[in-house]
């Protein structure tokens, strides 16, 4: 990259193009903000509440924006809104760099914070979200140490009664004190690939301990419907459920982003009938108060936020 005066201005050159670093020719995170929440949501009003701010402001924003990059974000599709190529491929950079700037955000405003905070997680969300939470929360809050505990949601429910544990994510509808839902998504019925254990009379079920709201919500389905089945397999972690379907010896509830490879869903085409939804709560223990603890759920939250299955 070579540098030159343009105008008074230093610029300078990248793929042989012209490029102006005057003050003010950045992006602007506030802008890519408001474009992340437009594609999350598909929406401009959505967004425009999501970020509080009035609609009108929110397609000033998005003018702004396309005047700052010199490319059309947006196309006509109806009441929807559909993006460009180019407005696709920017909000794959404004992600990156809203989630950056939230991180340096915390990094620098709470830098003092330590201790230890006990967080539970049955092991199936450990696999798919605990990675992602962690690795934030540990850029953001380095001295502060994370005891991991995996365990049933209504074992978990009762260690954060209990005091036992401070953060959990578990499953809604475990336990008689709400906690907050941070997410949604289908549950679904699933098997190994090209297997025929959903075609087997009465159907063998791979499902999880008594008291499990998932085998609760599939077993009334099954019942409602008036289809026979027998629990051929019982495990109280996910890994237990799954060898039963990886062998093709039964089919399980399990929530739809956790359906691939080797396992696919099973659906209309066999005549089973639909679950329902799959709620994620966020629970805090009574003494898990002050910033330490704040900091946590706000990272869990931040880490659901753009799931397009998000409760509203």
């Amino acid at each position: 990259m070579s540098v030159l005066e343009l105008n008074g201005e230093t610029a300078g050159r990248i793929g042989g193009e012209a490029v102006d670093y005057r003050s003010g020719a950045g992006l602007d995170v506030d802008l890519l903000r408001t474009l992340v929440a437009i594609a999350d949501t598909g929406s401009f009003n959505r967004a425009a509440r999501q970020v509080y701010r009035t609609p009108s402001a929110v397609s000033m924003q998005m003018k702004k924006l396309e005047e700052q990059v010199g490319r059309p974000l947006f196309v006509k599709d109806g009441r929807s809104v559909a993006l460009t190529p180019d407005g696709e491929a920017l909000v794959g950079y404004g992600r990156r760099i809203v989630k950056l700037t939230q991180e340096a955000l915390q990094r620098f405003r709470a830098p003092g914070i330590a201790g230890t905070i006990r967080f539970g997680t049955p092991d199936d969300y450990a696999g798919r979200f605990l990675p992602e939470i962690l690795s934030r929360f540990a850029a953001s809050h380095p001295m502060v140490e994370v005891d991991v505990v995996c365990q049933s949601s209504l074992d978990l429910v009762q260690m954060i009664t209990a005091n036992q544990i401070d953060i959990a994510l578990v499953s809604a509808g475990e336990g008689a004190t709400a906690g907050q839902i941070v997410h949604r998504e289908p549950l679904v019925w699933a098997g190994l690939r090209h297997g025929c254990a959903h075609e087997q009379q009465p159907i063998p079920l791979a499902l999880s301990h008594l008291g499990c709201c998932w085998r609760r919500m599939a077993l009334e389905a099954l019942d409602r419907a008036g289809i026979a089945y027998r629990v051929a397999y019982t495990s109280r972690h996910y890994l237990g459920q799954l060898a039963a379907l990886m062998a093709g010896l039964a089919i399980a509830p399990l929530p739809h982003s956790t359906v691939r490879g080797d396992i696919k869903a099973i659906g209309d085409e066999a005549g089973l009938p639909s679950i329902g939804q799959l709620g994620i709560e966020l629970r805090r223990a009574p003494a898990a108060t002050g910033p330490l603890f704040d900091a946590l759920a706000n990272h869990i939250e931040e880490n659901f936020y753009g799931y397009s299955a998000v409760a509203a």
